[in-house]
Protein backbone atom coordinates (compact mmCIF):
# COMPACT_ATOMS: atom_id res chain seq x y z
CA UNK A 1 0.00 0.00 0.00
CA UNK A 2 2.74 2.43 0.88
CA UNK A 3 4.40 1.66 -2.32
CA UNK A 4 1.57 2.36 -4.06
CA UNK A 5 0.65 5.73 -2.38
CA UNK A 6 4.12 6.60 -3.00
CA UNK A 7 4.14 5.86 -6.85
CA UNK A 8 0.65 7.55 -7.05
CA UNK A 9 2.20 10.84 -4.96
CA UNK A 10 4.90 10.83 -7.31
CA UNK A 11 2.85 10.83 -10.67
CA UNK A 12 1.25 13.65 -9.63
CA UNK A 13 4.20 15.31 -8.82
CA UNK A 14 5.83 14.55 -12.04
CA UNK A 15 3.18 15.78 -13.84
CA UNK A 16 2.86 19.11 -12.20
CA UNK A 17 6.62 19.86 -12.88
CA UNK A 18 6.13 18.83 -16.24
CA UNK A 19 3.11 21.58 -16.71
CA UNK A 20 5.37 23.99 -15.03
CA UNK A 21 8.07 23.29 -17.24
CA UNK A 22 6.34 23.81 -20.55
CA UNK A 23 5.04 27.09 -18.62
CA UNK A 24 8.86 28.34 -18.11
CA UNK A 25 10.23 27.39 -21.47
CA UNK A 26 9.49 30.62 -23.07
CA UNK A 27 12.71 31.85 -21.03
CA UNK A 28 14.85 30.40 -23.45
CA UNK A 29 12.96 30.38 -26.75
CA UNK A 30 13.54 28.93 -30.39
CA UNK A 31 15.35 30.78 -32.78
CA UNK A 32 14.02 31.97 -36.15
CA UNK A 33 16.95 30.49 -37.65
CA UNK A 34 16.41 30.20 -41.18
CA UNK A 35 17.57 27.60 -44.13
CA UNK A 36 19.21 29.46 -46.35
CA UNK A 37 19.83 27.11 -49.38
CA UNK A 38 17.46 25.28 -51.63
CA UNK A 39 18.47 21.56 -53.60
CA UNK A 40 18.29 21.84 -57.30
CA UNK A 41 15.69 20.05 -59.32
CA UNK A 42 16.44 17.42 -61.99
CA UNK A 43 14.87 19.60 -64.31
CA UNK A 44 16.90 22.24 -62.98
CA UNK A 45 19.87 20.34 -65.22
CA UNK A 46 17.67 19.24 -68.13
CA UNK A 47 17.58 15.69 -67.19
CA UNK A 48 14.62 15.11 -68.94
CA UNK A 49 15.49 12.39 -71.22
CA UNK A 50 14.35 9.09 -70.82
CA UNK A 51 15.35 6.75 -67.99
CA UNK A 52 18.26 4.39 -68.52
CA UNK A 53 18.17 0.65 -68.64
CA UNK A 54 19.89 -1.05 -65.12
CA UNK A 55 23.34 -2.64 -64.75
CA UNK A 56 23.68 -5.87 -62.99
CA UNK A 57 25.69 -5.26 -60.37
CA UNK A 58 28.46 -7.22 -61.54
CA UNK A 59 28.09 -5.35 -64.85
CA UNK A 60 32.07 -5.93 -66.09
CA UNK A 61 31.16 -9.70 -66.34
CA UNK A 62 29.05 -8.55 -69.73
CA UNK A 63 32.97 -8.16 -71.01
CA UNK A 64 33.20 -12.32 -70.86
CA UNK A 65 36.97 -11.92 -69.81
CA UNK A 66 37.29 -14.65 -66.56
CA UNK A 67 40.37 -12.77 -66.18
CA UNK A 68 38.86 -9.08 -65.47
CA UNK A 69 36.03 -10.76 -63.72
CA UNK A 70 39.20 -12.69 -61.25
CA UNK A 71 40.94 -9.19 -61.01
CA UNK A 72 38.33 -7.12 -59.94
CA UNK A 73 36.57 -9.16 -57.30
CA UNK A 74 40.35 -8.99 -55.95
CA UNK A 75 40.12 -5.39 -56.26
CA UNK A 76 36.75 -5.03 -53.78
CA UNK A 77 38.38 -7.44 -51.52
CA UNK A 78 41.44 -5.68 -50.91
CA UNK A 79 41.26 -2.19 -51.90
CA UNK A 80 42.62 -0.12 -48.66
CA UNK A 81 39.59 2.89 -50.34
CA UNK A 82 37.11 0.32 -49.75
CA UNK A 83 38.43 -1.02 -46.62
CA UNK A 84 38.01 2.64 -45.12
CA UNK A 85 34.88 2.88 -46.70
CA UNK A 86 33.19 -0.14 -45.12
CA UNK A 87 34.96 0.80 -41.86
CA UNK A 88 32.69 4.17 -41.32
CA UNK A 89 29.96 1.78 -42.62
CA UNK A 90 30.81 -0.55 -39.26
CA UNK A 91 30.91 2.20 -36.93
CA UNK A 92 27.66 3.94 -38.41
CA UNK A 93 26.01 1.01 -38.00
CA UNK A 94 26.71 0.89 -33.95
CA UNK A 95 25.70 4.45 -33.74
CA UNK A 96 22.51 3.89 -35.24
CA UNK A 97 22.49 0.42 -32.87
CA UNK A 98 23.76 3.06 -29.92
CA UNK A 99 20.55 5.89 -30.47
CA UNK A 100 18.34 3.28 -30.14
CA UNK A 101 19.49 1.87 -27.30
CA UNK A 102 19.57 5.58 -25.27
CA UNK A 103 15.62 5.32 -25.69
CA UNK A 104 14.75 2.45 -24.26
CA UNK A 105 15.24 2.09 -19.38
CA UNK A 106 18.98 1.78 -18.63
CA UNK A 107 19.08 -0.89 -15.62
CA UNK A 108 22.05 -1.27 -13.88
CA UNK A 109 23.21 -2.62 -10.06
CA UNK A 110 25.72 -1.59 -7.71
CA UNK A 111 27.39 -2.69 -4.45
CA UNK A 112 29.42 -0.92 -2.34
CA UNK A 113 31.01 -1.72 1.15
CA UNK A 114 33.05 0.63 3.12
CA UNK A 115 34.42 0.99 6.60
CA UNK A 116 33.79 4.52 7.70
CA UNK A 117 33.93 6.44 11.07
CA UNK A 118 29.90 8.30 11.28
CA UNK A 119 29.83 11.66 12.73
CA UNK A 120 28.01 12.37 16.00
CA UNK A 121 26.83 15.61 15.23
CA UNK A 122 25.38 14.20 12.41
CA UNK A 123 22.05 12.65 11.47
CA UNK A 124 23.14 9.47 13.01
CA UNK A 125 21.79 9.36 16.69
CA UNK A 126 24.30 7.21 19.18
CA UNK A 127 25.65 4.66 19.72
CA UNK A 128 25.93 4.43 15.84
CA UNK A 129 27.23 8.58 15.61
CA UNK A 130 30.89 9.20 16.60
CA UNK A 131 31.64 5.22 16.25
CA UNK A 132 33.21 2.97 12.94
CA UNK A 133 31.41 0.99 11.27
CA UNK A 134 30.80 -0.94 7.79
CA UNK A 135 28.86 1.00 5.47
CA UNK A 136 27.04 -1.52 2.95
CA UNK A 137 24.71 -0.57 -0.06
CA UNK A 138 23.62 -3.12 -2.70
CA UNK A 139 21.15 -1.32 -5.26
CA UNK A 140 19.39 -1.55 -8.88
CA UNK A 141 19.09 1.39 -10.21
CA UNK A 142 16.47 2.38 -13.82
CA UNK A 143 16.84 5.58 -15.59
CA UNK A 144 14.23 6.34 -18.57
CA UNK A 145 15.05 9.57 -20.22
CA UNK A 146 11.28 10.50 -21.54
CA UNK A 147 11.19 11.37 -24.86
CA UNK A 148 8.57 13.85 -24.90
CA UNK A 149 10.13 16.56 -27.50
CA UNK A 150 11.46 14.27 -30.08
CA UNK A 151 15.19 14.70 -28.89
CA UNK A 152 16.16 10.78 -28.96
CA UNK A 153 13.59 10.10 -32.10
CA UNK A 154 15.22 12.69 -33.91
CA UNK A 155 18.94 11.25 -32.44
CA UNK A 156 17.85 7.39 -34.11
CA UNK A 157 16.77 10.01 -37.17
CA UNK A 158 20.10 11.27 -37.76
CA UNK A 159 22.14 7.72 -37.00
CA UNK A 160 19.68 6.12 -39.54
CA UNK A 161 20.43 9.09 -42.31
CA UNK A 162 24.34 8.67 -41.54
CA UNK A 163 24.45 4.54 -41.75
CA UNK A 164 22.45 5.30 -44.90
CA UNK A 165 24.75 7.66 -46.56
CA UNK A 166 27.90 5.11 -45.49
CA UNK A 167 26.09 2.33 -47.09
CA UNK A 168 25.71 4.62 -50.39
CA UNK A 169 29.33 5.61 -50.12
CA UNK A 170 30.28 2.17 -49.82
CA UNK A 171 28.48 1.57 -53.44
CA UNK A 172 29.86 4.61 -54.75
CA UNK A 173 33.22 2.84 -53.68
CA UNK A 174 32.76 -0.06 -55.12
CA UNK A 175 31.43 1.41 -58.63
CA UNK A 176 34.89 3.76 -58.33
CA UNK A 177 37.38 0.59 -57.50
CA UNK A 178 35.50 -1.91 -60.23
CA UNK A 179 35.81 1.23 -62.78
CA UNK A 180 38.99 1.73 -62.11
CA UNK A 181 39.87 -1.97 -62.58
CA UNK A 182 38.50 -2.17 -65.57
CA UNK A 183 39.70 0.73 -67.08
CA UNK A 184 43.35 -0.20 -66.63
CA UNK A 185 42.68 -3.71 -67.69
CA UNK A 186 41.87 -2.18 -71.42
CA UNK A 187 44.60 -0.19 -71.43
CA UNK A 188 46.82 -3.11 -70.95
CA UNK A 189 44.35 -4.75 -73.27
CA UNK A 190 45.69 -1.94 -75.63
CA UNK A 191 49.52 -2.29 -74.84
CA UNK A 192 49.25 -6.31 -75.89
CA UNK A 193 47.69 -5.15 -79.47
CA UNK A 194 50.22 -2.28 -79.68
CA UNK A 195 53.04 -4.39 -78.48
CA UNK A 196 51.42 -7.46 -81.56
CA UNK A 197 51.14 -4.87 -84.40
CA UNK A 198 54.83 -3.25 -83.24
CA UNK A 199 56.08 -7.03 -83.84
CA UNK A 200 54.40 -7.06 -87.51
CA UNK A 201 55.49 -4.02 -88.25
CA UNK A 202 59.38 -4.85 -87.42
CA UNK A 203 59.14 -8.06 -89.59
CA UNK A 204 57.30 -5.82 -92.32
CA UNK A 205 59.94 -3.24 -92.48
CA UNK A 206 62.84 -5.72 -92.08
CA UNK A 207 61.53 -7.25 -95.66
CA UNK A 208 61.41 -3.82 -97.10
CA UNK A 209 64.95 -2.95 -96.01
CA UNK A 210 66.12 -6.49 -97.69
CA UNK A 211 64.27 -5.87 -100.59
CA UNK A 212 65.73 -2.25 -100.83
CA UNK A 213 69.10 -3.75 -100.11
CA UNK A 214 68.75 -6.05 -103.35
CA UNK A 215 67.43 -3.28 -105.33
CA UNK A 216 70.55 -0.82 -104.14
CA UNK A 217 72.90 -3.62 -105.35
CA UNK A 218 70.81 -4.04 -108.83
CA UNK A 219 71.30 -0.19 -109.33
CA UNK A 220 67.38 0.08 -108.86
CA UNK A 221 67.45 2.13 -106.00
CA UNK A 222 69.55 5.19 -104.50
CA UNK A 223 71.46 4.86 -101.22
CA UNK A 224 69.09 7.55 -99.60
CA UNK A 225 66.24 4.75 -99.92
CA UNK A 226 68.26 2.44 -98.29
CA UNK A 227 69.11 4.74 -95.69
CA UNK A 228 65.48 5.25 -95.35
CA UNK A 229 64.42 1.73 -94.93
CA UNK A 230 66.87 0.99 -92.17
CA UNK A 231 65.66 4.59 -90.36
CA UNK A 232 62.15 2.89 -90.51
CA UNK A 233 63.39 -0.28 -89.22
CA UNK A 234 64.93 1.58 -86.58
CA UNK A 235 61.82 3.33 -85.31
CA UNK A 236 59.60 0.41 -85.80
CA UNK A 237 61.99 -1.27 -83.33
CA UNK A 238 62.22 1.32 -80.66
CA UNK A 239 58.25 1.15 -81.15
CA UNK A 240 58.33 -2.28 -79.98
CA UNK A 241 60.22 -1.51 -76.97
CA UNK A 242 57.87 1.27 -76.29
CA UNK A 243 55.46 -0.89 -76.31
CA UNK A 244 56.93 -4.05 -74.38
CA UNK A 245 57.17 -1.11 -71.25
CA UNK A 246 53.68 -0.22 -71.99
CA UNK A 247 52.18 -3.76 -71.21
CA UNK A 248 54.53 -3.74 -68.48
CA UNK A 249 53.44 -0.14 -67.16
CA UNK A 250 49.92 -1.32 -67.97
CA UNK A 251 50.44 -4.52 -65.52
CA UNK A 252 51.77 -2.47 -62.54
CA UNK A 253 48.34 -0.16 -62.95
CA UNK A 254 46.06 -3.22 -62.75
CA UNK A 255 48.26 -5.09 -59.84
CA UNK A 256 48.27 -1.91 -57.57
CA UNK A 257 44.46 -1.51 -57.90
CA UNK A 258 43.76 -5.06 -56.99
CA UNK A 259 46.39 -4.75 -53.79
CA UNK A 260 49.81 -6.46 -54.83
CA UNK A 261 52.88 -6.07 -56.19
CA UNK A 262 53.97 -4.61 -59.12
CA UNK A 263 55.91 -8.37 -60.42
CA UNK A 264 52.16 -9.54 -59.95
CA UNK A 265 51.68 -8.10 -63.81
CA UNK A 266 53.72 -11.65 -65.44
CA UNK A 267 50.95 -13.44 -64.48
CA UNK A 268 48.05 -11.72 -66.61
CA UNK A 269 47.54 -13.25 -69.81
CA UNK A 270 46.73 -10.88 -72.68
CA UNK A 271 42.90 -9.44 -71.54
CA UNK A 272 40.02 -10.86 -74.11
CA UNK A 273 37.37 -8.36 -73.88
CA UNK A 274 34.35 -7.23 -76.10
CA UNK A 275 34.47 -3.61 -76.08
CA UNK A 276 31.03 -3.13 -77.24
CA UNK A 277 29.15 -5.26 -74.64
CA UNK A 278 27.41 -2.96 -72.73
CA UNK A 279 24.73 -0.66 -73.85
CA UNK A 280 25.13 2.84 -73.14
CA UNK A 281 22.75 5.94 -73.31
CA UNK A 282 22.89 8.99 -75.74
CA UNK A 283 21.35 11.49 -73.68
CA UNK A 284 21.11 12.38 -70.02
CA UNK A 285 19.33 10.08 -68.44
CA UNK A 286 16.03 11.15 -66.06
CA UNK A 287 16.78 9.12 -63.26
CA UNK A 288 20.41 10.04 -63.09
CA UNK A 289 19.99 11.25 -59.58
CA UNK A 290 18.37 8.06 -58.45
CA UNK A 291 21.03 6.28 -60.17
CA UNK A 292 24.50 7.85 -58.60
CA UNK A 293 25.08 6.77 -55.15
CA UNK A 294 27.44 9.49 -54.43
CA UNK A 295 23.93 12.04 -55.00
CA UNK A 296 22.11 9.81 -52.77
CA UNK A 297 24.42 9.77 -50.05
CA UNK A 298 24.65 13.84 -50.30
CA UNK A 299 20.85 13.46 -49.45
CA UNK A 300 21.13 11.31 -46.93
CA UNK A 301 23.69 13.76 -45.34
CA UNK A 302 20.86 16.69 -45.82
CA UNK A 303 18.23 14.01 -44.00
CA UNK A 304 20.85 13.93 -41.21
CA UNK A 305 21.68 17.27 -40.94
CA UNK A 306 17.72 18.03 -40.25
CA UNK A 307 17.43 15.85 -37.64
CA UNK A 308 20.79 17.13 -35.88
CA UNK A 309 19.10 20.43 -35.93
CA UNK A 310 15.71 18.90 -34.55
CA UNK A 311 18.37 17.14 -31.77
CA UNK A 312 19.06 20.96 -30.80
CA UNK A 313 15.73 22.70 -31.11
CA UNK A 314 14.89 19.94 -28.78
CA UNK A 315 17.26 20.88 -26.17
CA UNK A 316 15.64 23.46 -25.56
CA UNK A 317 12.52 21.98 -23.90
CA UNK A 318 12.75 20.58 -20.45
CA UNK A 319 15.13 16.84 -20.73
CA UNK A 320 12.97 14.88 -18.46
CA UNK A 321 14.13 11.72 -16.91
CA UNK A 322 12.27 9.12 -14.59
CA UNK A 323 14.44 7.47 -12.02
CA UNK A 324 14.13 4.86 -9.48
CA UNK A 325 15.82 2.01 -7.33
CA UNK A 326 15.79 -0.38 -4.87
CA UNK A 327 17.90 -2.54 -2.75
CA UNK A 328 19.83 -2.62 0.88
CA UNK A 329 21.52 -0.56 2.70
CA UNK A 330 22.57 -0.95 6.19
CA UNK A 331 24.81 -0.49 9.18
CA UNK A 332 26.95 -3.10 9.62
CA UNK A 333 26.68 -6.02 7.38
CA UNK A 334 25.27 -8.41 9.56
CA UNK A 335 21.94 -6.44 8.73
CA UNK A 336 22.50 -5.92 5.12
CA UNK A 337 19.20 -8.51 4.00
CA UNK A 338 17.11 -7.73 6.69
CA UNK A 339 13.51 -6.10 6.09
CA UNK A 340 14.51 -2.86 8.03
CA UNK A 341 17.50 -2.82 5.62
CA UNK A 342 14.85 -2.35 1.99
CA UNK A 343 15.24 0.69 0.17
CA UNK A 344 13.85 1.86 -2.88
CA UNK A 345 12.31 5.23 -4.38
CA UNK A 346 11.10 6.71 -7.66
CA UNK A 347 10.98 10.44 -9.33
CA UNK A 348 11.67 12.34 -11.91
CA UNK A 349 14.93 15.04 -12.92
CA UNK A 350 14.08 17.43 -15.08
CA UNK A 351 16.88 19.81 -16.40
CA UNK A 352 15.30 22.85 -17.80
CA UNK A 353 17.57 25.91 -19.57
CA UNK A 354 16.93 29.06 -18.37
CA UNK A 355 20.08 31.22 -18.77
CA UNK A 356 22.50 29.51 -21.09
CA UNK A 357 24.71 33.02 -21.73
CA UNK A 358 23.05 32.49 -25.81
CA UNK A 359 24.53 28.61 -26.11
CA UNK A 360 20.99 26.67 -27.87
CA UNK A 361 20.81 29.71 -29.84
CA UNK A 362 24.55 29.07 -31.02
CA UNK A 363 24.12 25.23 -31.43
CA UNK A 364 20.98 26.10 -33.28
CA UNK A 365 22.35 28.53 -35.62
CA UNK A 366 25.13 26.35 -36.46
CA UNK A 367 23.24 23.38 -36.92
CA UNK A 368 21.18 25.16 -39.26
CA UNK A 369 24.28 26.50 -41.08
CA UNK A 370 25.44 22.82 -40.96
CA UNK A 371 21.85 21.80 -43.26
CA UNK A 372 22.73 24.65 -45.49
CA UNK A 373 26.04 23.03 -45.72
CA UNK A 374 24.72 20.01 -46.70
CA UNK A 375 22.15 21.24 -49.08
CA UNK A 376 25.36 23.19 -51.06
CA UNK A 377 27.43 19.99 -51.08
CA UNK A 378 24.07 17.92 -52.33
CA UNK A 379 23.60 20.42 -55.03
CA UNK A 380 27.55 20.50 -55.94
CA UNK A 381 27.17 16.69 -55.91
CA UNK A 382 24.54 16.98 -58.49
CA UNK A 383 26.13 19.21 -60.43
CA UNK A 384 28.96 17.12 -60.86
CA UNK A 385 27.06 14.04 -61.62
CA UNK A 386 25.71 15.84 -64.60
CA UNK A 387 28.69 17.37 -65.92
CA UNK A 388 31.06 14.16 -65.68
CA UNK A 389 28.11 12.52 -67.77
CA UNK A 390 27.46 15.08 -70.23
CA UNK A 391 31.69 14.92 -70.48
CA UNK A 392 31.21 11.45 -71.11
CA UNK A 393 28.38 11.62 -73.48
CA UNK A 394 30.43 14.45 -75.54
CA UNK A 395 33.40 12.33 -75.69
CA UNK A 396 31.87 9.02 -76.42
CA UNK A 397 30.30 11.15 -79.58
CA UNK A 398 33.53 12.17 -80.86
CA UNK A 399 35.15 9.39 -80.68
CA UNK A 400 31.81 7.62 -82.32
CA UNK A 401 32.63 10.04 -85.21
CA UNK A 402 36.70 9.40 -84.98
CA UNK A 403 35.63 5.43 -85.20
CA UNK A 404 33.54 5.94 -88.48
CA UNK A 405 36.18 8.33 -90.18
CA UNK A 406 38.80 5.55 -88.87
CA UNK A 407 36.82 2.48 -90.64
CA UNK A 408 36.75 4.16 -93.95
CA UNK A 409 40.39 4.62 -93.68
CA UNK A 410 41.15 1.16 -92.51
CA UNK A 411 38.42 -0.60 -94.70
CA UNK A 412 40.96 1.46 -97.39
CA UNK A 413 43.60 0.41 -96.37
CA UNK A 414 42.67 -3.48 -96.55
CA UNK A 415 41.85 -2.89 -100.23
CA UNK A 416 44.82 -0.78 -100.85
CA UNK A 417 47.07 -3.89 -99.86
CA UNK A 418 44.47 -6.72 -101.22
CA UNK A 419 44.87 -4.74 -104.59
CA UNK A 420 48.84 -4.53 -104.24
CA UNK A 421 48.96 -8.51 -103.36
CA UNK A 422 46.54 -8.94 -106.72
CA UNK A 423 48.92 -6.50 -109.12
CA UNK A 424 51.78 -8.11 -107.70
CA UNK A 425 50.62 -11.94 -108.44
CA UNK A 426 49.52 -10.72 -112.08
CA UNK A 427 53.28 -9.16 -112.43
CA UNK A 428 52.35 -5.57 -112.57
CA UNK A 429 53.91 -4.04 -109.65
CA UNK A 430 56.72 -4.51 -107.63
CA UNK A 431 56.88 -6.21 -104.05
CA UNK A 432 58.26 -2.93 -102.56
CA UNK A 433 54.78 -1.59 -103.28
CA UNK A 434 52.73 -4.61 -101.20
CA UNK A 435 55.21 -4.08 -98.64
CA UNK A 436 54.80 -0.15 -98.87
CA UNK A 437 50.42 -0.96 -99.55
CA UNK A 438 51.10 -3.47 -95.96
CA UNK A 439 53.17 -0.27 -94.04
CA UNK A 440 50.13 1.60 -94.15
CA UNK A 441 47.83 -0.87 -93.12
CA UNK A 442 48.90 -1.60 -90.41
CA UNK A 443 49.68 2.42 -89.42
CA UNK A 444 45.79 2.01 -89.52
CA UNK A 445 45.50 -1.06 -87.53
CA UNK A 446 47.38 0.78 -85.16
CA UNK A 447 45.14 3.97 -84.81
CA UNK A 448 42.10 1.92 -84.81
CA UNK A 449 43.43 -0.29 -82.10
CA UNK A 450 44.31 2.83 -79.88
CA UNK A 451 40.56 4.23 -80.74
CA UNK A 452 38.84 1.10 -80.29
CA UNK A 453 40.39 1.16 -76.41
CA UNK A 454 39.58 4.90 -76.41
CA UNK A 455 36.14 4.37 -77.23
CA UNK A 456 35.89 1.06 -74.39
CA UNK A 457 37.47 3.61 -72.00
CA UNK A 458 35.13 6.15 -72.45
CA UNK A 459 32.00 3.59 -72.03
CA UNK A 460 33.45 2.54 -68.55
CA UNK A 461 33.72 6.66 -67.43
CA UNK A 462 30.06 6.78 -68.58
CA UNK A 463 28.91 3.61 -67.36
CA UNK A 464 30.29 4.91 -63.76
CA UNK A 465 28.88 8.45 -64.13
CA UNK A 466 25.63 7.17 -64.52
CA UNK A 467 25.60 5.32 -61.79
CA UNK A 468 27.14 1.97 -62.93
CA UNK A 469 25.20 -1.28 -60.84
CA UNK A 470 23.37 0.53 -58.41
CA UNK A 471 19.85 1.36 -58.78
CA UNK A 472 17.53 3.19 -56.52
CA UNK A 473 14.29 2.93 -58.70
CA UNK A 474 12.80 6.75 -58.25
CA UNK A 475 14.83 9.23 -56.15
CA UNK A 476 14.14 9.05 -52.78
CA UNK A 477 12.76 12.18 -51.48
CA UNK A 478 14.02 14.15 -49.42
CA UNK A 479 12.46 15.42 -45.70
CA UNK A 480 11.11 18.59 -45.91
CA UNK A 481 13.15 21.92 -44.73
CA UNK A 482 11.85 24.06 -42.07
CA UNK A 483 12.59 27.42 -42.20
Amino acid sequence: MKLRRCVRLTVLRLTATWLTSIALTACVSVPNTAVRESRLRPEDLGLTGATTAAFSDSWWQAYGDPQLDALIEQALHGSPTLAAVLARLHQAQAGLAASHAASYPQISAAANEQRQRLSGSYIIPPPYGGSTQWLGTVQANLEWSLDFWGRQSAQVALARSSLEAAALDANAARLAVSAAVTRAYIDLARAYTLRDLAVETITQRADILALTNTRVRNGLESGAAQKNAEALLALARMDRVRADADVELAGHQVAALIGRGAEAYATFTPPQLNPDAIALPRVLPADLLARRADVQAARARIDAALSARAVVRARFYPNINLAAFAGWSAIGLGAMFEAPARTYGVGPAINLPIFDAGLLRAQYAGATASLDAAVVDYNGAVIEAVRQTADALTQLRALGEQSSEQRVALDAARQSFQLAQTRYHNGLTTQLSVLDAESTLLQARTRAATLSADVASRRVALLAAVGGGFDLGTPQPIQEIPQ
